[in-house]
């Protein structure tokens, strides 16, 4: 019986996100590291079917009542299973289910900490992604087609100081400060990608920054309140970015259900040697699929050749021409603006154009699959 609950338990996380997790052992495995066997069982009963719940539906679903369930919310939520946040025209706190990525990953990786138990969810979620790969490299022709079925998990934003509005007026949603500019509640979080690469003994090659996940709004609020990052205002969330920039990191939007119109859960400045959207794509296990509303265009009179832009650019776009030019490949660029901010040439061999939101779906290279 209590190796059932535990597969329940994988299907009800599965089954409360988008993307295609397998109900492993390995999955499992991170679960009972997780939550407690009455943990488990609260999980089946309540988000089995559903994986968002109100209080009264809450109430109907369990035999928890009052401060026991009370107490068994904040403990879910306090270690990132659950996530509690009240709708703002209704004022009624709606509870949802955390899938394994994204969802479980970020918050259990999101507080600092070198201890063996995180080492060891470290290395269960690296083992986890590659199983993924290893189902996809196995299955790939049949796959990739239905890959196409699911959302994009992200929406890219570019390097503020790349997009001219001109004529063409920037859109607020496609401009880092005004989406800052938005929100009075912001938080600033440990980047769970790269904590994770330093826990497996594999860090950042950018050395990049690891406090500069920034999270908003309804998350930012229930980030703070269970210690999952900690206030900060809309100059330091400002000054977060720029740095990010430095580094050569991509700013990924996170939004309510993977909607761009919903509002922002979070900013992500993102390096492709740590993220794990970056990792599952280079790894094979699944396409980098994401919004953008901008694309690299290059100058050949001004363009040189020094391959600076190729070096900097995370999707691996840009390559020289047969005349010694920056070529981009539009069917890869996520439009992140990268390699115009580094372009040393003056004026710059790269600029963005804007396009209007353009769905970048890259399937993931092909990894042999060795028996």
């Amino acid at each position: 019986m209590s190796e059932k609950i535990w597969y329940k338990v994988a299907r009800a996380v599965i089954k409360a996100g988008n993307m295609p997790f397998p109900a492993s052992e390995t999955l499992i495995e991170l679960l009972r590291s997780i939550i407690t066997e009455e943990q488990a069982d609260f999980i089946i009963k309540v988000f089995q079917r559903k994986p968002n719940m109100n209080g009264e539906e809450l109430n109907q679903k369990t035999d928890l009542k009052g401060e026991d369930l009370a107490r068994m919310l904040h403990d879910l939520q306090h270690i990132g299973i659950i996530v509690g946040s009240q709708s703002k025209t209704t004022g009624i706190t709606v509870y949802r289910l955390q899938p394994p990525f994204p969802g479980m990953f970020e918050f259990q990786l999101m507080r600092p900490g070198e201890s063996d138990k995180e080492k060891n969810l470290a290395k269960l979620f690296d083992k986890l992604f590659g199983e993924i790969a290893s189902a996809t490299g196995k299955n790939y022709d049949q796959l990739i087609p239905q890959f196409k079925n699911f959302p994009p998990i992200t929406r890219v934003v570019p390097v503020e100081e790349e997009v001219e509005p001109g004529e063409d007026i920037i859109l607020s949603k496609e401009d880092v400060k005004e989406l800052i500019e938005k929100y009075d509640d912001i938080a600033l979080g440990l980047c769970y990608c790269r904590h994770e690469k330093d826990l497996i003994n594999d860090p950042c090659k950018h050395d990049a920054p690891r406090n500069n996940c920034l999270m908003l709004g309804k998350t930012a609020k229930f980030c703070i309140e269970y210690d999952f990052g900690k206030r900060i205002t809309k100059e330091q969330a400002l000054r977060v970015l720029r740095e990010a920039e430095d580094f050569g990191l991509v700013h990924k939007a996170f939004h309510i259900h993977q909607n761009p119109e919903r509002e922002l859960e979070a900013i992500c400045n993102c390096c492709n040697c740590c993220c794990g959207i970056f990792q599952l794509y280079y790894r094979g296990a699944m396409p980098f699929h994401t919004l953008t509303s901008y694309i690299a265009l290059v100058d050949e009179d001004q363009c040189v050749g020094c391959e600076t832009c190729i070096e900097k650019c995370p999707m691996k776009a840009i390559e020289l021409s047969n005349d010694n030019k920056a070529e981009i490949n539009e069917n890869t660029c996520i439009g992140c603006g990268i390699c115009a901010h580094f372009c040393p040439q003056d004026p710059k061999a790269i600029t963005l154009k804007r396009t209007g939101f353009r769905n970048v779906f890259v399937p993931p290279p092909r990894i042999k699959i060795t028996p």
